[in-house]
């Protein structure tokens, strides 16, 4: 199990969208049915590998079979769902992976997703974050909600804020979930405005924001007061900067990626981790790339990982 776990009191709330996923199997034109999402993937590598951490996740579900089945999911795998809304009439997102040379595509069918109406009851929001110390969301929480939800849960993680609790933020910038890459830059520097922690991903901010390498996104995001930043940047190195603190951290070269899917999402899970057990960002950072080193060698979001190769 990896060092410098987590205090059993520290306890994480992550908040988005948990997926039924279609995920392509070792034979040709088979898929499995799984269920993920990027908040739900990052508490669910924190709880497999952090047990002592209390990580629960927040979201809605609606009243059928399927929703049972997710909810069945959040208790095997150790994440509390006491917060989680039930919608009536309906029912959770679906999405299928489609792979090339490890690289992948989605198709969504979430018109229906009863996660989209996740913040529309406040004093349930409010509540859900009141029993966590550190918050974590994602540029796809933002873009499930409509602009009155939107407002209500980033004024809700701002007063989290402002109370002491941490806010931690993945940008994930997923520009057909917008209605134009306008709404979308906005929204997602809204969320850093309300963060301490942002950890995006140089590709997609480079694409949007036009940065010109990890050091700019760096200080943008630090610029709209997030305190702590953590660039990931595929085989590149990692760079951070925390408060007047910068560095890179490598990333180990690795002998075959099979599906990156999760890859980001599990990386977040050990930045996370770390910071409930103290451990120094570039030893979080260090982790993090070798947890999302054996998940992009499996299939599918959430990938059955050796702890012992975390912290060799």
């Amino acid at each position: 199990m990896p060092s410098s776990e987590p205090s059993p009191t520290f306890r994480i709330l992550a908040i988005g969208e948990c997926m039924a996923e279609l995920a392509p199997a070792e034979a040709p034109g088979e898929y499995r049915l799984g269920f993920a999402g990027d908040t739900f993937n990052t508490a669910w590598y924190i709880a497999r590998l952090w047990p002592e951490t209390s990580v629960s996740y927040f979201t809605a579900i609606g009243t059928d079979a399927i929703s049972q089945q997710m909810r069945d999911v959040f208790s095997a795998s150790g994440i509390d769902h006491g917060h989680v809304r039930v919608v009536p009439d309906r029912t959770v997102g679906l999405y299928l992976i489609s792979l090339a040379n490890g690289e992948r595509s989605f198709s969504y069918w979430r018109g229906q997703s009863a996660a989209r109406q996740l913040a529309a009851d406040p004093d349930a929001l409010a509540k859900a974050i009141g029993d966590a110390e550190l918050v974590y969301f994602s540029g796809i929480t933002l873009a499930i909600l409509d602009p009155a939800s939107r407002k209500t849960l980033l004024t809700a993680l701002g007063t989290a804020r402002a109370m002491g609790k941490v806010i931690a933020f993945d940008p994930n910038l997923r520009p057909r979930l917008w209605s134009d890459q306008t709404e979308m830059t906005d929204a997602v520097m809204q969320g850093a405005a309300v963060s301490d922690i942002a950890l995006p991903s140089f590709e997609d901010e480079a694409s949007w924001f036009g940065d010109a390498d990890p050091v700019a996104t760096a200080d943008r995001y630090r610029s709209a007061g997030v305190t702590t930043v953590v660039v990931k940047n595929g085989a590149e190195p990692v760079h951070y900067r925390q408060g007047a603190a910068r560095g890179f951290v490598p990333v180990p070269a690795l002998p075959s990626v099979v599906d990156t899917t999760a890859a980001g999402d599990s990386f977040n899970a050990a930045i996370l981790a770390g910071i409930g057990g103290n451990t120094p960002l570039p030893e979080s950072i260090a982790r993090a790339c070798r947890l999302a080193g054996q998940v992009v060698q499996g299939r599918g979001a959430l990938v059955p990982v050796d702890p012992a190769r975390i912290d060799p």
